[in-house]
């Protein structure tokens, strides 16, 4: 591969990092294990005007790590944790961007600390620190590899993605999460945990984790109560296409767990669901779409929902399989539940969406928001008067007990009188011409040009040899007879009505033609 352009300038020698590459004015530059030498150097090579320094660098001081050549790529390498390194680039204070599942050379070669350009991630004078977000999803990492230098280069991160990868030994994890002492954020998810069991011993270094995403881990629930137990601050956690058709009490609880997500799992009893009250007594948000939960059960008086959850104030319950408005009902028992979501259950599908909203705001007088959508007053009077109605016609005994109250608050709502709004589409009308008399249906929509067309041949007249006059029924006596003699007007433009009459006389030749034939 040809050298690539050296910058200008004294800062890359104070820096003391050696051959400087490349500027670049990008803010990433995503590189993977599939990418080639070349793919990069095009890349850095293409901007090379300065808000910040990108740095390509490698473990040995050659322009290829292990002299790659310009079309190999460093699948071949093991990756681990620390080896995901291949550029820099910064243009804020203490920000860089983790790029490639390379290992570089990450140590700098000792330059004094007050000749660092500012925004340098250069911290002290032997280090480099990451930034507190870093993805490493989908870097095919398996171990936790050197714990020194994840302790490193790791100090200042908060959120680490580690997704989509190859991890499958809770200890790997164990190393990598007990060298990162700021760590708020964890994501595992796509990572092949079925079958592995988290030692309690080990699980302490998840003490300062306050959000665990564990989505598609196949983690099974007693590794979850381990994690819950030694996380005291834990405020939300992600357990979405684990498969799980049951839930495994804890005996330990969470309370300071505020967001439970667990979608897309083959939840069917609602008894199940109930589990989640004494587990996260502090739950705030419950997503529970896409299982297969049938109804909202309430059997038994002394374990109520009232007592379960005390603090829910959200529920996704969004293409479940609820199909009875007794299950709406029974969401009134959350005695702070302020949003809900219910779209694609089956008890809604006969509906239009109109019908849909009224009837579910009507069933929900505390809920605010339904559907991610405000709902206000105005709406609110709107859906309960509709659910009145709604249920006008229903015997006594199928009323539900939403509707008694909706009375005493409304009154018993007379129906609504049906207003047909469109435009109407024919006219039944009186044809006269000569003798003769008809009643014919008119397309209202047509033109007289084409009314004349379509009459020619009932009145045995050309079209061009016929004059329409319009005669109004209330208002013939008094109006007469308007003649309708702009072909291209259109036959709804006169108000037409039911029982209005239409005259059809033939045309006559002009005075000065009349005059002319008879000299002859």
């Amino acid at each position: 591969m040809s050298s690539l352009p050296q910058p200008k300038g004294r800062i890359f020698e104070s820096l003391g990092i050696g051959r400087a590459r490349s500027w670049t004015q990008t803010n990433s530059l995503r590189v993977t294990y599939r990418t080639t030498i070349t793919n990069i150097s095009t890349v850095i090579d293409r901007e090379r005007n300065v808000p910040g320094l990108c740095y390509l660098s490698s473990w040995h001081p050659h322009p290829l790590p292990h002299g790659l050549g310009q079309t190999e790529t460093a699948n071949h390498h093991h990756t681990t944790a620390q080896s995901c390194l291949v550029v820099f680039l910064w243009s804020k204070p203490r920000e860089a961007i983790l790029l490639g599942p390379w290992t570089p050379l990450m140590k700098r070669r000792g330059a004094p600390s007050s000749r660092c350009p500012q925004g340098s991630p250069v911290k002290g004078q032997d280090r480099l620190n990451l930034p507190s977000v870093l993805v490493l999803d989908g870097c095919g990492i398996s171990k936790a590899g050197d714990e020194a230098e994840v302790a490193t280069f790791c100090a200042h991160v908060v959120e680490l993605d580690l997704s989509h990868n190859q991890l499958q030994d809770w200890g790997e994890i164990c190393t990598i999460v007990s060298n990162i002492p700021n760590l708020d954020f964890l994501n595992l998810s796509m990572n092949p945990l079925n079958g592995m069991e988290l030692e309690p011993g080990l699980a302490e270094v998840f003490s300062r984790v306050r959000r665990l995403v564990l989505i598609n881990t196949r983690v099974t629930w007693d590794t979850v109560h381990t994690l819950t137990r030694q996380t005291p601050e834990l405020e939300e956690l992600f357990l979405c296409l684990n498969e799980y058709d049951q839930v495994e009490e804890s005996p330990v609880p969470c309370p300071s767990l505020r967001l439970l997500q667990i979608t897309d799992n083959q939840l069917q009893d609602w008894g199940e669901v109930r589990k989640f009250g004494p587990m996260y007594p502090g739950l705030d948000t419950l997503v529970l779409s896409n299982n297969r939960l049938s109804s909202v059960e309430e059997d038994t008086p002394q374990d109520t929902l009232q007592r379960l959850f005390p603090n829910l104030r959200s529920i996704n319950l969004n293409n479940s399989g609820l199909s009875r408005w007794e299950d709406i009902e029974r969401l009134n028992f959350f005695p702070k539940l302020e949003e809900v979501r219910l779209m694609g259950i089956p008890l809604l599908q006969p509906y239009t969406d109109k019908e849909r909203r009224s009837l579910t705001v009507a069933q929900l007088p505390s809920v605010s928001v339904l559907n991610g959508s405000v709902v206000t007053e105005g709406e609110r009077e709107d859906a309960e008067r509709f659910f009145i109605r709604h249920y006008l016609d229903c015997p006594e005994d199928t009323l539900p007990p939403r509707y008694h109250v909706l009375v005493s608050k409304y009154g018993q709502l007379a129906p609504l009188a049906e207003v047909d709004l469109r435009p109407r589409c024919t006219a039944m009308l009186e044809l006269r011409w000569g003798e003769r008399k008809e009643t014919v249906s008119l397309r209202l929509e047509q033109t007289i040009g084409e009314l004349k067309k379509e009459l020619k041949a009932l009145v045995g007249l050309p079209a061009n040899g016929m004059r329409l006059y319009y005669i109004a029924r209330d208002l013939g006596s008094v109006m007469g007879p308007e003649e309708m003699k702009y072909s291209s007007r259109a036959l709804h433009s006169y108000k037409v009505q039911d029982g209005d009459e239409i005259l059809v006389v033939p045309k006559t030749k002009s005075r000065t033609t009349s005059s002319t034939s008879s000299d002859s």
